[in-house]
């Protein structure tokens, strides 16, 4: 069999799905070390892998590159007849994302999940939203390396990293220093809010608990994490709420994703509602602790590796056979302040 040159990761998506994704790189890049290692995602979220040392090239498709859909298709062509892949792991196994193989049916490891209509295009299927599972998004991820078992050993990671320069991190930490952090005190990313409402914790219960972590933890910075619109109203209004305390940075913004990701690499601790912001701090070795909606299950969506990640969903406090006849928003009130206080404490005590 030949040897393997170049790998193509099809992830698209939002930035939680790739940066778990990075795992599946990293250990191609490990089983496979001379092997170019191609990433395609949608280009807003791109700015996060630059640098990366297990992914050698990031394919992007713009809004107008997505849509329309012979934009979309000629793209793709262009894409795999500039490139010879050995291998193509098609992570979402859509429709739209099938075009990656039929253009490249010489590939000889095209492998995707199982659906009704993978079977006419890849050779190598995985059944990685099974049910029966109990493992987290990561390691089901992984079950889409195993095909090349067939070549040799995989040498296998749960770890999915980010990388920032020194220069960026410095940039941004005398920046939050210029606006009142001072880094000999632990400092707090706030996820106060969410983009989508229905993910978002109680209001009433996120200020209870942060004000619970203010009155007693006297050493502890906060910042606020928000995207424009919506979501900035919102975490002023708690702001607000909280009597606009002096512990706590409203007005430190990140204007990029990579400055987001220098934030999060200048914080002690991130905690608050699940997210992307969630997922870059676990990527860059930042500890968490994670609020999940019924909507979102922790035991996929809270991967764990070596670093410290923790969180709470309605699951842990009342089996899903007894949420059956409550609603999505009785379901999601189970997660009370106590309770999320009394898993905080302990993680807070070694911050301060």
């Amino acid at each position: 069999m030949k040897p393997i040159k170049r790998i193509l990761i099809i992830r698209f998506r939002q930035i939680g799905d790739s940066i778990l994704a990075v795992a599946l790189c990293s250990t191609l890049k490990k089983s496979f070390p001379d092997a170019e290692i191609h990433f395609v995602l949608n280009k807003n979220i791109a700015p996060l892998y630059e640098g990366h040392p297990d992914i050698d090239k990031v394919i992007t498709f713009d809004k107008n590159e997505n849509k329309p859909f012979t934009a979309y298709i000629k793209k793709i062509w262009q894409v795999m007849h500039q490139n010879k892949y050995d291998v193509i792991i098609d992570m979402r196994s859509t429709i739209r994302t099938l075009f990656f193989s039929l253009f490249s049916l010489k590939t000889p490891f095209r492998i995707g999940r199982i659906k009704g209509y993978t079977r006419f295009l890849l050779n190598y299927r995985t059944d990685t939203y099974s049910k029966n599972l109990t493992t987290d998004m990561v390691q089901r991820n992984l079950l889409l390396a195993a095909p090349l078992e067939k070549i040799r050993p995989i040498q296998y990671t749960k770890e999915f990293k980010l990388y920032l320069t020194d220069r960026e991190k410095e940039d941004f930490r005398y920046y939050m220093e210029k606006e009142g952090i001072d880094f000999t005190h632990p400092v707090l990313l706030i996820g106060v809010t969410t983009k989508l409402i229905h993910k978002k914790w109680n209001t009433e219960f996120m200020i209870a608990t942060l004000k619970r972590i203010l009155e007693e933890h006297k050493d502890i910075q906060m910042i606020f994490n928000y995207a424009p619109g919506y979501e900035e109203e919102d975490a002023r209004n708690i702001y607000k709420e909280l009597g606009c305390p002096e512990r706590i940075k409203i007005d430190i913004q990140a204007s990029s994703l990579r400055q987001l990701a220098a934030l999060c690499a200048n914080c002690s601790f991130y905690f608050g509602n699940e997210g992307g912001a969630r997922h870059i701090a676990q990527a860059l070795g930042v500890p968490s602790f994670a609020i999940y909606s019924p909507s979102a299950s922790k035991s996929m969506w809270l991967p764990a590796n070596s670093v410290l990640a923790e969180g709470i969903s309605p699951d842990d406090i009342l089996p899903p056979e007894q949420q059956a006849t409550l609603t999505y928003e009785e379901r999601f009130a189970l997660i009370t302040p106590e309770k999320v206080y009394g898993q905080l404490t302990s993680i807070l005590r070694q911050l301060s």
